[in-house]
């Protein structure tokens, strides 16, 4: 089969003439906000109510990213009581020049004081300016968007269904043994 001298070459054209003629779809960014998917993982933001101290997070960063500082504080004993002690958290930083962003802290967490908020313009000419605290963490604590609601065909959550479900007690006073006859729960023989 003989090739056609200057086939490719008319075919490049096109497409390139195809392109030029098209819509640009470009978004101007800094005067039009992206439209985020909803489950984005932008920054990560803390409710410091939330966090016991636990290191949880912590131990479980593979970039070893989060620092938390803590001390114990007592708490006045009720009447007839022994006195407690709970961790107050003294402070709760994030680098995000080490960060990968994998969610394996928020993941670790058992007392969802870690999410994903959407915020990502937090960018900075200086490295060392990417070492976010607290109070910073916190204000973007207030971006993370409300859980999405179930699917209307899925079943409902394991709390809600214990929750609709009665605990049945057993009555009082009757013996189970006495409802059934010994031998009714043996297995027949199929022969």
């Amino acid at each position: 089969m003989a090739r056609i001298p200057g086939a490719g070459l008319a075919k490049g054209l096109a497409v390139t003439l195809r392109h030029m003629l098209r819509r640009s779809v470009t978004q101007q960014y800094p005067q039009a906000k992206p439209e985020l998917p909803p489950r984005s993982r932008g920054v990560i933001a803390l409710v410091e109510e939330n966090c016991t101290s636990c290191m949880l997070c912590a131990r479980e960063c593979p970039d070893w990213c989060i620092y938390i500082d803590s001390h114990k504080e007592t708490l006045p004993a009720p009447e007839g009581g022994r006195p407690r002690q709970r961790n107050v958290l003294d402070r709760f930083a994030i680098d995000f020049s080490l960060c990968m962003y994998c969610g394996i802290c928020i993941e670790a967490c058992p007392f969802d004081a870690l999410f994903w908020s959407p915020e990502f313009e937090y960018a900075d000419g200086d490295i060392r300016n990417l070492l976010h605290e607290k109070d910073q963490l916190g204000v973007w604590a207030a971006t993370v968007p409300p859980p999405p609601p179930h699917d209307p065909g899925a079943p409902p959550p394991k709390e809600l269904a214990a929750a609709a479900t009665p605990a049945r007690e057993p009555r009082a006073g009757r013996d189970v043994r006495a409802i059934r006859p010994p031998g009714s729960l043996k297995r027949e023989d199929p022969s």
